[in-house]
């Protein structure tokens, strides 16, 4: 398949989640990612985060945000590391890491040390604070953003404790927001022939998703919070509901879907509730004063049929989902007919190792799997070319 990164070069001097999942991203559009693991610490920590290993040096954990790149060995430290690094540097378009903010500098992989080496190098930081301020020397990890940033007081239900996401979103987001640094940054270089510093952080990306909510809050003074069943703040009614097997959700997201909804309502349930007319339900502002009465009229509804036989009523008319937890989500037929579930090679799985496609397609297609590497599997393919070193 055509893959729109291809003859890009990254060396990536990585480790763990938000960093390797930008470059993830990058390698299955084409793009040739290096990553530079030292073995004095065992190369990326992500070879030892389990509970599920795949022999030696190798998890599940690892396969996830490491698939279609290659893994050189190198002490970036050692003077005959530091050589064979630069070597590589010549023919790379970017050096990018997700290290410490304080690092980079102490490493000496800014633009202005590699510069000299490459004028066209892109050098792009993922840190948890960023460089060049009070904080750039804190570790940092995505779940103390949710908490500083004001996500957990955003999540769950009201009159409960903070909540954090349960996936580590913030490092997601942030490696998004760092493969769109380093792709922009190497077209500029392209074009201009010259090489640039691109930061990117788990705190400024946090702040960042905050979005309008943050927009009211400083403008405004009003502070969004928490509404019962997971609601919006403004719409009405979008919000879990309660049916005959368990919760979904509906999200009646302008007037033309609560119309559509309450059409379906009139035609199934004989007896049921004429919402259209009732007052309080006239529009979105009295739906969002009244969201307490519009609740217990919901959960009324819904109750009378389980969650698949909603969705099969109001599919394609009104927005709707059933809440699934992560087993059912997996088996759901609609994920394998759109292929976001991957087999790809393993040899320590001789059936194939199980994981999720790339969310992007290119002409329709999406990238073909290909497992993360051992550690140094590459060292006589990229060394031996760039230096001459063979381990």
């Amino acid at each position: 398949m055509y893959q729109p990164l291809s003859g890009v070069r990254i060396l990536a001097v990585e480790q763990y989640a938000a960093g390797p999942y930008g470059t993830q991203l990058l390698a299955e559009l084409g793009a040739e990612v290096i990553k530079i693991e030292a073995p004095s610490i065992g190369g990326d920590i992500s070879r030892s985060l389990g509970p599920y290993f795949l022999g030696e040096n190798d998890s599940e954990f690892l396969q996830t945000f490491n698939r279609s790149k290659k893994s050189v060995t190198l002490e970036i430290k050692t003077p005959e590391g530091r050589a064979a690094f630069e070597a590589l540097v010549k023919g790379a378009d970017a050096v990018v890491n997700n290290l410490r903010g304080d690092q980079p500098e102490k490493l000496r992989i800014t633009h202005d040390h590699l510069k000299a080496i490459n004028p066209a190098i892109v050098c792009a930081h993922l840190s948890a604070y960023g460089r060049n301020n009070s904080r750039e020397s804190w570790p940092g990890y995505d779940y103390l953003m949710q908490a500083e940033a004001g996500f957990m007081t955003l999540t769950g239900e009201p009159d409960t404790p903070p909540v954090r996401f349960g996936l580590s979103m913030v490092d997601f987001m942030t490696g998004s927001v760092f493969a769109v640094g380093i792709v922009s940054a190497i077209l500029g270089a392209r074009s201009s022939g010259q090489g640039c510093d691109v930061d990117v952080s788990l705190y400024d990306v946090a702040v960042h998703q905050t979005s309008y909510p943050a927009t009211w809050a400083m403008n405004e003074g009003h502070i969004a919070g928490r509404l019962p069943r997971g609601a919006h703040p403004s719409i009405a009614p979008s919000q879990m509901v309660r049916c005959a097997d368990g919760w979904a959700f509906l999200m009646c997201q302008n007037p033309k879907f609560w119309a559509l909804f309450c059409e379906v309502v009139n035609q199934l349930l004989a007896d049921g509730p004429d919402l259209a007319s009732d007052s309080r339900f006239a529009d979105m502002p009295a739906r969002r004063a009244n969201l307490a009465p519009l609740t217990e009229a919901l959960d009324a509804i819904f109750l009378t049929a389980t969650r698949a036989e909603w969705a099969l009523r109001l599919q394609g008319r009104v927005p709707f989902a059933p809440i699934d937890d992560l087993a059912e989500a997996l088996e759901n037929p609609f994920l394998r007919e759109v292929q976001m579930r991957g087999t790809f090679d393993h040899p320590a799985r001789p059936e194939g190792l199980h994981g999720l496609n790339s969310p992007i397609k290119i002409d329709g297609q999406r990238a073909p799997a290909h497992r993360a590497p051992t550690m140094g599997e590459h060292n006589a393919e990229v060394l031996g070319s760039a230096s001459g070193l063979k381990s």
